[in-house]
């Protein structure tokens, strides 16, 4: 049997290693590169440029990647990865698992520890024996997450934290996601944020379909550099501020 070091390798032995984590690698997205990705960057350029900083950037915990359906059976291959600060600590936390036909919870996780350093925190399936295929998890759990219509909702207490449903939802049934669901993709797919720090509160917004799964990778949202004029404006302000505050009382 393997054993999963901190460091998120998968090592024979009980020994340290020094390899590091891709917390930023490209995605395979089902159907090619997400719509609208180079003008999303754009946007948000021109926006930074004039001052506005208000990008729905979260800092709480949030669904970056659900995976429930593998190909063949689901034991020790799911996972739900989340994105939070580094260091947030999750003690409290539960994931629940909503039917979509008539709103039971059919799965609850109690999850603990905290957000790692790289921002991302898998929890991972095991069979009955203890074993998982995923190696990137900081938790492991014996769960089962149905496949769509339904929801997985990120809770502490009584406070819905984030929330991700899937599928499609006929009258009468549950919908306890945000938004509009997002799809359900065919097994083999896992269900992704775009950038995993960003929540609309739309899940169709949100989420794409992964043609291979990533647990513990993500994309984040990109911050700009500020242009060259809005370095030299800011430049200018400070030599203006700081001359008043030299020149002497008449």
């Amino acid at each position: 049997m393997f054993d999963f070091c901190r460091c998120r390798c998968r090592c024979s032995c009980r020994c340290s290693c020094t390899c590091s984590t891709r917390r930023r690698a490209g995605r395979a997205w089902r159907g090619g590169q997400r719509p609208g990705g180079r003008l999303r960057w754009l946007f948000s350029a021109l926006l930074l440029s004039s001052g506005f900083t208000g990008a729905p950037v979260q800092a709480m915990p949030l669904i970056s990647e659900l995976f429930y359906d593998a190909v063949g059976v689901d034991d020790g291959q799911s996972f739900v990865e989340l994105a939070g600060a580094p260091g947030t600590a999750i003690d409290g936390m539960t994931l629940e698992g909503i039917n979509g036909g008539g709103g039971a919870v059919t799965v609850v996780i109690e999850l603990f520890g905290a957000i790692p350093e790289d921002g991302l925190f898998v929890v991972a399936d095991h069979d009955g024996d203890g074993v998982s295929l995923v190696l990137e998890a900081d938790q492991f759990a014996n769960f089962d997450f149905q496949n769509g219509p339904d929801s997985v909702v990120l809770r502490m207490g009584e406070e819905i934290l984030d929330a991700v449903g899937y599928g499609e939802f006929d009258l009468g049934e549950v919908f306890a996601g945000e938004g509009a669901p997002a799809p359900d993709g065919p097994a083999g797919t896992s269900l992704a944020r775009y950038f995993a720090d960003v929540d609309s509160e739309d899940n169709a917004s949100d989420f794409g379909l992964l043609d291979v799964p990533t647990p513990g990778e993500a994309q984040f949202e990109a911050v700009p550099e500020p242009s060259s004029g809005v370095l030299l404006a800011a430049a200018l302000g400070g030599l203006s501020l700081l001359g008043r505050r030299r020149s002497p009382r008449p």
